[in-house]
């Protein structure tokens, strides 16, 4: 099937040069019919001339159509008409031979490139993502033809596809990992309860219920992930103040920072300008940075908010004195299941994909999320912008 692909090919492209060949050589064949009898004319006239002026006699020069001509003007003309016909024939066979060797050497260049990309992507639909196109221009000096540019754009593709695919994979590993967890947990404690080894108490139920519970929590955590990611919610923007935002989320919470001893405070600017935002989306971005802080504070420490207005931006930062980020860790904190500890039980943190879904909602609202840290036990800030409204 390739082969006959790119015989096509070839012959497509050889054909296209004897087609410009043949129109040039149909033009000029046209053009010389036209111009040899005037051009022979005038030829004559002019050898008229020069006989005329060493006293010679020549007859007069042919009209055009060569409708009164001697016999020996005619057959002047006739050589020169076949003078001109075997020229032609000769610049026809040479452009010929020349598109030949053209065609050869273009499809080369042309089809070789377009039948490996054909490959490659036919390996890529069955699943192989590492092969990539060669690229033989300078990509530094951005000096690259059109064949090179294709190719730059399908490696691009690939690559896109590939780091999909990879992610794709990821989820469906941490997905699986994460409900293996409280599946296993309650699967234990029925076992338990049916061979007689726990006793049917309200503390065993509880136990059930906290594991089935935080399946829930999670399954309703990878829906709300689901429909961020791609985009399947709509946005009910509206000028609201950031202090009142911060003010709702951190009434919602404040109890929570009570039971565990943590110090919750704000620092705000009652002249702040208004965001332009969805309230709702926005009070569940600061839910989650401020249960991540409450999360990871131990008990005795504090968490600040404060907003600032920068330029045409509104920055809201979340700061603990909780266990902090390594600088290796900072990168990939927004990663989905991500956790810096990795030891950590799943009881003792959420889902991990909380952070995930705080940076698509920001994106959303054409803001920056970014998290800073001096390291493990210096504590963490979290920042993100949203536009000015």
């Amino acid at each position: 099937m390739l082969r006959f692909i790119r015989t096509h090919l070839v012959l497509k492209v050889f054909l296209s040069y004897v087609v410009v060949v043949l129109v040039g050589v149909v033009v000029l064949a046209t053009a010389t019919s036209l111009t040899v009898p005037a051009a022979f004319e005038r030829h004559m006239a002019g050898m008229s001339a020069m006989m005329s002026g060493n006293n010679m006699t020549l007859a007069p020069a042919p009209k055009s159509g060569m409708g009164n001509t001697l016999p020996m003007e005619m057959d002047l003309f006739s050589n020169y008409q076949a003078a001109v016909t075997e020229a032609l024939s000769l610049a026809t066979l040479a452009a010929l031979i020349s598109a030949v060797l053209a065609s050869f050497f273009i499809s080369r260049q042309v089809v070789g490139p377009v039948q490996r990309m054909m490959g490659i992507s036919r390996r890529i639909a069955e699943g192989d993502y590492e092969e990539r196109l060669k690229v033989s221009g300078n990509l530094q000096s951005n000096q690259l033809d059109e064949l090179d540019q294709l190719a730059l754009t399908f490696n691009q593709m690939a690559d896109k596809l590939e780091k999909t695919e990879t992610m794709r994979r990821q989820l469906i590993g941490d997905v699986t990992h994460e409900l293996r967890t409280p599946l296993a947990a309650i699967k234990g404690y029925m076992e338990g309860l049916m061979d007689g080894v726990l006793s049917a108490t309200p503390e065993t139920f509880q136990q059930v219920y906290s594991e089935a519970d935080r399946l829930q929590r999670l399954v309703n955590d990878l829906q709300e992930l689901s429909r961020v990611e791609a985009g399947a919610y709509h946005l009910n923007r509206e000028s609201v103040s950031p202090a009142d935002l911060i003010e709702t989320a951190v009434r919602y919470l404040a109890r929570q920072f009570e039971e565990k001893g943590i110090r919750l405070e704000t620092k705000l600017n009652a002249e702040l300008p208004n965001v332009y935002a969805d309230k709702d989306r926005i009070l569940q971005v600061l839910t989650n940075l401020l249960g991540n802080a409450l999360q990871y504070t131990p008990t005795g420490g504090s968490v600040a908010v404060t907003a600032a207005s920068v330029k045409s931006e509104i920055v809201i930062s979340i700061t603990d004195t909780g266990i902090g980020i390594s600088p290796d860790h900072l990168s990939l904190i927004f990663k989905r299941f991500y956790r810096t500890d990795k030891s950590r039980a799943r009881v003792s943190g959420g889902s991990g994909i909380g952070l995930t879904i705080a940076q698509a909602l920001i994106k959303a609202h054409h803001g920056r999320i970014w998290a800073e840290s001096d390291g493990e036990g210096k504590g963490s800030t979290f920042q993100f912008t949203l536009p000015a409204g």
